[in-house]
C-alpha cells in the first residue's frame, strides 16, 4: 500500500503530502494532472445535468453518479492488478496499472457520467450558444448564487487536502487507507445522498415558486426519512461484513485489507450526514440561498481542522477520517435545524429514527449469527454474501413505510 512511516507536525509543512518522499511526491503530482481531465469532464457534465433537470428529465442525472462509481470499480477490478480476479468462474482480465488504473477508472467514471446524459439532450433537442449577456437578469442572479458555490466548494476541497497532508505523516498505507474507505463510503453515500437529493431540487424549486410551502417542507421531510431509514442500517450491513469483499476485490493481504476497513467504518460514521448534507444544502439552494450552505460549510472546514489532528494522535487514520464524519454530521445538524425554523410545521421524524436503529440492530444481530455462530464449511467472502443477503431481507421489514416513501419520492 502507498504510504509513508510517521512523521511529526513540523511547522511550515502545509504542502498536500508532506510526509511523502520525493518519489511519491512526483507520482501523486501525476495523478493530479490526470485527475484534471475528470475535473474537465465533470464541468461539462454539469452543464448537461442542468439543462436536463431545467427541462423535468430527472432520471439519467439520477442514474449519472452511479455510473460513475462503475468507472471506478472498473479502474479497481480491471485496470489496476496485476493479476485478474477469478468471479463466480469467470476469469477478469487484468491490465496491471496499478494506482494509475485506479485514476484511469476515475477518467472513465466520469466520461460515462456525461455520456449517460448524453441521449436525454438530444431528445429534449438542446442548443447552446455561446453568449454572455450581462444585462439578463437570469444571468446575474446566477453569478451572485455562483460565488457562494465556488467557496463552499474551496471549502471541501481543503478538506481533502488536509486529510492527505496529516495522513501522509502517518504509518505505512494510511493514505491509501483513507483514499479506498473513502471511495466504498461515497457509494452508499451518491445512491442514497447524492442521486436523491439532486432529483429532487427542480421539485423544491418549483414548490416555492408556486409559495407551496407545505409541498417544500413534505418533499424535504420525505426524503430525510428515507436517508435516515436507509443510512443507519447501510451502516451497520457494510461495516461488518465487507472485509472479504476489500481483500477480494483489491487483493490487498488481510492487515492491508483490516486498514482500509478501520478508515470505511470510520466514514461511515458520518454517512447519514453526508447524506441530509446533500439535501441541505439543495434545499437552500432552491430558496436561491447559497450563502448558508456557504457559511456552514466553512463551519464544517473549521470542525474538520480542529478535530483531526488530536483524533489522528489517538486512532492514527481512523481519527481522520472519523472527523470527517463528525464534520458533516455536525452540518447536517445545522442545515436541519435552520430549514426547521424557516417552516411552519415542523419535520417529524422520531419514528423513522426508532424503526432506523431497530433495523440496524436486527441486521446487527442477523450478519454476527451468519458470521460468527454458523459453522458453514464455505469460504469468507461467500458467508459475507449471505449475511449481507439475509441482513437485507431482515433488515427491510422494520423500515418498510420508509423504503414505500422511496418508491414514491
Amino acid at each position: 500500500m502507498v504510504g509513508v512511516l510517521a512523521g511529526p507536525l513540523v511547522r511550515g509543512e502545509l504542502g498536500i503530502a508532506p510526509g511523502f518522499s520525493p518519489e511519491q511526491k512526483a507520482l501523486a503530482t501525476d495523478l493530479m494532472r490526470l485527475n484534471l481531465i475528470a475535473t474537465l469532464l465533470f464541468s461539462i457534465s454539469g452543464l448537461v445535468m442542468a439543462g436536463l433537470q431545467a427541462n423535468q428529465r430527472f432520471f439519467l442525472p439520477a442514474v449519472a453518479p452511479i455510473v460513475y462509481d462503475l468507472g471506478q470499480i472498473f479502474g479497481a477490478i480491471i485496470l489496476a492488478p496485476s493479476e485478474g480476479y477469478r468471479i463466480l468462474g469467470l476469469q477478469l482480465p487484468a491490465f496491471g496499472l496499478g494506482i494509475h488504473g485506479l485514476v484511469y477508472g476515475v477518467i472513465l467514471g466520469a466520461f460515462f457520467h456525461l455520456m449517460i446524459q448524453v441521449p436525454g439532450l438530444m431528445k429534449s433537442k438542446f442548443k447552446w450558444f455561446p453568449k454572455l449577456d450581462f444585462r439578463d437578469a437570469s444571468f446575474r442572479r446566477v453569478i451572485r448564487l455562483m460565488g457562494p458555490r465556488l467557496v463552499s466548494m474551496a471549502f471541501i476541497q481543503l478538506i481533502f487536502l488536509a486529510r492527505d497532508n496529516l495522513a501522509s505523516r502517518l504509518a505505512v498505507g494510511s493514505v491509501t487507507a483513507l483514499s479506498y474507505g473513502w471511495w466504498i463510503q461515497q457509494v452508499p453515500e451518491t445512491l442514497i445522498g447524492t442521486a436523491i437529493a439532486t432529483a429532487l431540487l427542480p421539485t423544491l424549486s418549483e414548490q416555492l415558486a408556486a409559495e407551496d410551502q407545505s409541498g417544500y417542507k413534505n418533499t424535504i421531510e420525505r426524503a430525510l426519512k428515507v436517508m435516515i431509514a436507509l443510512s443507519l442500517p447501510l451502516t451497520v450491513l457494510i461495516s461488518l461484513t465487507t472485509l472479504p469483499l476489500i481483500q477480494r476485490a483489491f487483493g490487498f493481504p488481510l492487515d492491508d485489507a483490516q486498514m482500509i476497513l478501520r478508515a470505511t467504518q470510520a466514514y461511515l460514521v458520518g454517512l447519514l450526514g453526508h447524506s441530509v448534507v446533500e439535501l441541505g444544502v439543495r434545499a437552500f439552494y432552491a430558496k436561491q440561498n447559497a450563502r448558508i450552505p456557504m457559511l456552514v460549510s466553512g463551519l464544517g472546514l473549521l470542525l474538520y481542522l480542529s478535530l483531526a489532528i488530536p483524533l489522528m494522535q489517538v486512532l492514527s487514520f481512523g481519527g481522520i477520517a472519523l472527523a470527517n464524519s463528525i464534520s458533516y454530521s455536525i452540518q447536517a445538524l445545522v442545515l436541519i435545524l435552520l430549514l426547521n425554523r424557516s417552516i411552519v410545521e415542523k419535520f417529524r421524524l422520531k419514528s423513522t429514527f426508532l424503526r432506523a436503529f431497530l433495523s440496524a440492530i436486527v441486521v446487527a444481530g442477523v450478519v454476527a449469527i451468519v458470521l460468527f455462530l454458523l459453522p458453514l464449511p464455505i469460504s469468507a467472502l461467500f458467508l459475507s454474501f449471505i449475511a449481507i443477503g439475509l441482513g437485507v431481507i431482515v433488515g427491510v421489514i422494520p423500515i418498510w413505510p420508509e423504503i414505500r416513501l422511496l418508491i414514491h419520492l
